[in-house]
């Protein structure tokens, strides 16, 4: 087990043993730009190019941790950037099948992870990453570029959303809480604060706030482009 995971279960970050499982299992230096990759191990954001990090390590765990993925899940990963979060999530919601250099038979693959990136380029590279682990190919991960802010309404609704940049408004986007299924639940940065919302009724949200906080501002734009990988 790497020093940085040990330390996340050791402060009570990591919890669940799912979780704690697909960390130690998905390696955070597979989703890294070359240059960076020995910087791996910090907890720290970490640039990936045209603005974008990859995410601190605590704020992922605590998001996932609320967000609380199942096997069997279809999660929406709205600024999956790197792909890091989404290789998580597939881990998780695959059961951990992972990748086998023997080539079975196709089986049933549980759970489906679709990874939205607004920056073509990143999209690019957060596919090239998360097919390290066969999860493209097995159907787990789709890849779409296209605007987050938006959700993905093509493939809703959504058992969990998680969204990797922090809203820039007071109320989140109508567009997600229409996407996600009824004891759905969605997790996002809205300024310097995570919020948990579990859907209870088609109009009802229990809402539960997080602060302190720093992640990159959540982009949008109008141009929707279409899907990359799945």
């Amino acid at each position: 087990m790497s020093n940085l995971i040990d330390n996340l279960i050791r402060n009570g970050w990591l919890k669940t043993p799912r979780i704690i499982e697909a960390f130690q299992k998905i390696k955070r230096v597979d989703f890294m730009p070359e240059n960076i990759r020995h910087l791996a191990e910090l907890d720290e954001p970490l640039p990936i190019g045209y603005g974008q990090t990859i995410s601190q390590p605590l704020v992922v765990a605590f998001m996932i941790e609320h967000l609380q993925p199942q096997a069997g899940n279809k999660i929406l990963d709205i600024g999956s950037g790197s792909g890091w979060t989404s290789a998580l999530l597939a881990h998780i919601v695959s059961n951990g099948e992972l990748k086998s250099k023997i080539k079975s038979q196709k089986s049933k693959t549980k759970g489906k992870i679709i990874a939205v990136e607004i920056v073509s380029e990143l999209a690019e590279f957060c596919k090239k990453n998360v097919a390290k682990y066969n999860f493209i190919e097995k159907g787990i991960v789709e890849v779409v570029c296209a605007d987050g802010s938006k959700g993905y309404k093509q493939k809703a609704p959504y058992d969990r959303i998680l969204v990797s940049a922090a809203v820039q408004k007071k109320e989140i986007p109508e567009q997600w809480k229409k996407q996600l299924k009824i004891g759905g639940r969605i997790v996002t940065p809205v300024f310097s604060s995570i919020w948990l919302l579990i859907k209870k009724s088609e109009k009802e949200f229990e809402k539960i706030e997080f602060p302190g906080f720093a992640v990159e501002p959540l982009i949008e734009k109008k141009k929707h482009n279409p899907i990359l990988g799945g």
